[in-house]
């Protein structure tokens, strides 16, 4: 057969007739079925391909089968460490089930996270997965309400939506008794700009209070590393400060160990310091932080599972999933991993 010369778009039949088979049997090469395809006739086509230059057409492909075979996925942050770690355990979740997925970044701001949502919403994905920065999100902006939409890593139920997130309070509550168990009676909090008292708050009052123990300083900063410096300055910045603090994510816990050594303090000899979200960064600091640790991977399955309707019996419901004290040297354990 000649190779089509016209500058027309290669379609499905030109390769079926090219290889000598159906288009159907195009199909199944393409889609890896549902029949199967005897080894030399898919060879066959998958020259055709080749040859011809095809490329499917994925945009027909979902109107003929109602799927796009696509998720879209917003998180607050790229550039933070934890959120890309998540991303990333989100797309091989989807792809192992044969899905694409489609990322978004809302830049942690609340206006653009609704603009994410009209946009995925329009672009006729499978299903969405929202990291909000919102304790309770705004989803007016879910152009199509059959789509359906999972929150991921939130902390608090929102009705009518599957929602997924770690049991921050009982791992906060654990971060810190851990620290008590250490002998510390003043133990502070770095926590980041939350609007209400969060549950890694609530979790840090609660173990002081079961332990007898005065609520220690609070310093309120972003989720950064720079939000983390500028609270350690604040609160070791004389000799008031405490003796141990538990710090609510990893990325302000690098902060605070920078304004340390820059205030002439060590880690634990010093301060002892448990921090929350255990991503990889939490390894990779001197010394090791000890860290409550988020099942990325577990919550992410569970994600991408709810959202696809795998568990539709529990469709509309909340999984809590628990969180791991991992001890590093921070703490004044005398541990390496």
């Amino acid at each position: 057969m000649t190779v089509p010369t016209t500058p027309r778009a290669v379609t499905r039949a030109d390769v079926a007739r090219y290889a000598g088979v159906s288009t159907s049997v195009v199909s199944y090469v393409v889609h890896d079925g549902p029949r199967p395809v005897a080894a030399a006739t898919a060879a066959r086509v998958r020259d055709a391909i080749r040859v011809l230059g095809y490329r499917p057409n994925a945009s027909a492909q979902a109107l003929r089968t109602g799927s796009s075979k696509m998720l879209g996925l917003i998180v607050p942050e790229l550039d933070n460490p934890f959120w890309s770690e998540l991303a990333v355990e989100v797309t091989h979740a989807a792809a192992a089930r044969g899905y694409d997925v489609l990322l978004a970044n809302s830049d942690g701001d609340a206006t653009q996270e609704r603009e994410r949502l009209r946009s995925l919403s329009a672009r006729q994905v499978d299903g969405i997965i929202l990291t909000s920065i919102m304790t309770h999100p705004d989803l007016s902006n879910v152009s199509d309400p059959g789509i359906p939409l999972v929150l991921l890593n939130t902390f608090f139920e929102v009705p009518d939506y599957a929602s997924i997130g770690v049991d921050a309070l009982r791992g906060a509550y654990d971060g810190t008794r851990h620290l008590v168990e250490h002998g510390y009676e003043s133990i502070g909090l770095v926590m980041g700009h939350a609007g209400s008292m969060e549950l890694r708050e609530q979790g840090w009052m609660r173990a002081l209070r079961d332990a007898g123990l005065p609520d220690g300083p609070i310093v309120r900063c972003d989720f950064t590393r720079r939000g983390g410096y500028e609270a350690g300055l604040r609160m070791f910045g004389d000799e008031t400060g405490p003796r141990a603090v538990f710090v609510s994510s990893d990325m302000q816990a690098v902060g605070v160990l920078r304004a340390l050594w820059e205030l002439g303090l060590r880690a634990p000899e010093d301060v002892a310091i448990v921090s929350f979200d255990g991503g990889a960064e939490a390894d990779y600091t001197n010394p090791q932080l000890t860290t409550v640790r988020q099942p990325i991977e577990t919550m992410a399955i569970a994600a991408v599972d709810r959202v696809l309707g795998l568990d539709a019996d529990n469709q509309w419901h909340r999984d809590l999933v628990p969180a791991e004290l991992v001890l590093g040297a921070s703490c004044g354990c005398d541990v390496r991993r």
